[in-house]
């Protein structure tokens, strides 16, 4: 096994306390990391790493783990140009607008399907992102639920099955009977290629009772729950997905003080999608309150062609640190580590001896530029599991 001395960082984001500074980023300054094949095998000031068998110069470049993206939606057919363009004439969001995804996708060949998610994978990869999970959602008969889980489980582990993204059209006079086929048929044909199940519990989507009924049926079929949780209103899903023990609760826009309680005395991550609201105008999240009340927050893109069609963790690492609240520690660690919590991986999202070995350079001396310096393309390097891309 080759490894690989990457030296001369200016500043290393590790995510380990027990590194550098002692903080949740464990900086260390003027730093080195060694790669054996595909884990991280040294982490520490250059001056003491140990020899490997090829070296490369980072020029004082800053470096920071592989981007860990726990909420995307990227197998889809179609562009909604036209709903983007009126919504930013005074057009407001709501749920709705899936359908004309839906109708895309299922007339889309497998072939098509699969270049789009080789495009916005490539696209994020670029952009730093090492790890992401991606959704169903976009099909919502048995055979195209299933066909989009097949798609997305050929690039990565991390697969979700949304078959209650919304009710069929189909089935738009009877939720009900949608509701046992996603329970049912759907479910059976979709779990073996999936890790996770999740649901849109919203107004216009899926109630609370629904919800339930979805994910405890999914958990009986060996897949994790994670929910789209008061993103539109106030309602039930945060509490939901406390009560199952969800992996994730995505959006949280919405929140009484009962809510932020429940996620901050729970496992159950709480993981924001700024690019929802930059392209919907709609409020911000209030990541302050989470991370002051003690939860666990991550930050994802929510990459889809409705409601936040970027790629891009920076962009997102701007809007939270500009709108939401956060420092650019906090929104650093919640869109590595952060992201890994809400995919319930240790692997990912930190360099520490062992880890997986993703991580970025960027063109810039901190790990604070990427809020700093907003729309700047300043990942210059990227290791994704040891292999430079």
């Amino acid at each position: 096994m080759t490894t690989t001395l990457i030296t001369n960082i200016s500043s290393l984001v590790t995510n380990d306390p027990a590194q550098g500074d002692g903080t949740p980023l464990g900086l260390v300054e003027n730093a080195a990391v060694v790669l054996d094949g595909d884990t991280i095998a040294w982490v520490g000031p250059a001056a003491k790493a140990p020899s490997a068998d090829e070296s490369h110069d980072a020029g004082g470049r800053a470096a920071i783990p592989g981007f860990v993206d726990s909420h995307s939606h990227l197998v889809f057919a179609g562009d909604r140009t036209q709903e983007f363009n009126a919504r930013m004439s005074g057009r407001t969001y709501s749920a709705g607008g899936i359908r004309t995804t839906v109708a895309a996708t299922r007339a889309a060949t497998d072939a098509e399907l699969e270049a789009n998610v080789v495009h916005y994978l490539a696209e994020a990869l670029r952009q730093g992102t090492t790890t992401f999970e991606t959704k169903s959602g976009y099909g919502l008969t048995t055979e195209d639920e299933s066909r989009a889980l097949r798609i997305a489980a050929a690039h990565t582990d991390e697969v979700t099955y949304l078959g209650a993204h919304i009710v069929s059209p189909d089935y738009a006079e009877d939720p009900a009977a949608y509701v046992e086929l996603v329970t049912g048929e759907m479910l059976d044909a979709c779990a073996p290629h999936a890790r996770w199940i999740d649901v849109f519990c919203e107004k216009g989507a899926f109630d609370g009772d629904q919800a339930r009924a979805i994910l405890t049926a999914g958990r009986a079929k060996g897949l994790h729950p994670r929910i789209h949780a008061n993103q539109l209103t106030y309602g039930p899903g945060v509490q939901l997905a406390v009560e199952l023990d969800a992996a994730s609760a995505d959006h949280c826009t919405h929140l009484t003080d009962e809510d932020v309680d429940a996620l901050a005395n729970s496992s159950t991550v709480a993981t924001l999608l700024p690019g929802a609201e930059f392209s919907t105008r709609a409020q911000w999240p209030n990541a302050r309150r989470l991370l002051d009340a003690g939860a666990t927050v991550a930050l994802s893109t929510d990459c889809n062609p409705g409601s936040s069609f970027t790629s891009s963790v920076p962009f997102c690492i701007a809007l939270a640190v500009r709108d939401m609240g956060m420092t650019p520690d906090e929104a650093i660690w919640s869109a590595t580590a952060g992201g890994a919590a809400a995919l319930r991986r240790t692997d990912v999202g930190t360099l520490r001896e062992g880890a997986r070995a993703d991580l970025s350079l960027l063109n810039a001396p901190s790990h604070v530029h990427l809020a700093y310096r907003p729309g700047v393309p300043l990942v210059s390097a990227v290791w994704q599991r040891g292999v430079l891309r």
